[in-house]
């Protein structure tokens, strides 16, 4: 039988979507203010409201599956973003316009999200936990876009060593990580000083930019170290 608010199974779907909000949010909360190895799936169950103390592992599975979801759900909107500013961008042989690429899509998605918000924070603290880096790092290199960025970048650095390149790319994730965080945790503490997210946007470029084209006069680390990409979020 139909009702005013649709079929059974339509209106479990609605639910089990709200669920999956609600838990989503509610970790990112958690994981923010605490740090993901101090926060139970049976606390993020129970502050979001779930009679069920198994929610996390009905709708993820694991907490590394939780993470997983919290970083798609991010790097769904900075691929979006991502593509039209390559749209925009075309060719270009200005190093600043892929680094941008790879700085804005998240300065303007943490804009978008408005004040308070946590998502930075929680991505800082993800990326405190190996093996949920692994994940971030995972989900946000494999993107279409971020290969595409990645590539017009290296294109304009043809002098850097693939070992210093792949060392650069650990500081520029660290960077870009906590950079984004301790803004966004300023902005929620009302900081009259704090910039505004385009200004640090800005500011983050420029120092990307500088870290990029830095002479090379260490030793180069291996060639064969893990790869991390330059972001951790975007």
């Amino acid at each position: 039988m139909v009702t005013s608010s649709g079929p059974a199974p339509e209106r479990r779907g609605v639910r089990a979507r709200d669920t999956r909000e609600a838990l989503l949010d509610t970790a990112e909360r958690l994981f923010a203010e605490r740090g993901v190895g101090e926060v139970s799936n049976r606390q993020i169950s129970e502050a979001a409201g779930q009679a069920n103390n198994f929610a996390v592992g009905y709708h993820f599975g694991s907490k590394a599956g939780l993470v997983r979801a919290i970083v798609r759900r991010y790097t769904h909107d900075l691929e979006r973003r991502r593509l039209r500013l390559l749209a925009e961008m075309g060719e270009s042989g200005e190093l600043r316009d892929w680094i941008s690429c790879l700085v804005r899509p998240a300065t303007d998605h943490l804009a978008a999200l408005g004040v308070p918000s946590v998502r930075a924070q929680c991505m800082a603290q993800i990326n405190t936990v190996p093996p949920m880096r692994e994940i971030v790092i995972d989900e946000a290199v494999s993107t279409p876009s971020m290969r595409t960025s990645l590539a017009g970048m290296f294109r304009l650095l043809p002098g850097v060593p693939e070992g210093t390149r792949r060392h650069r790319a650990d500081m520029s994730r660290l960077l870009l990580v906590h950079a984004l965080a301790e803004r966004e945790r300023a902005l929620n503490e009302g900081d009259p000083l704090s910039p505004t997210w385009d200004a640090t946007a800005t500011s983050l470029i420029d120092a990307l930019t500088g870290l990029w084209t830095a002479p090379a006069t260490a030793p180069a680390p291996p060639a064969a170290m893990e790869a991390t990409g330059p972001t951790g979020p975007a």
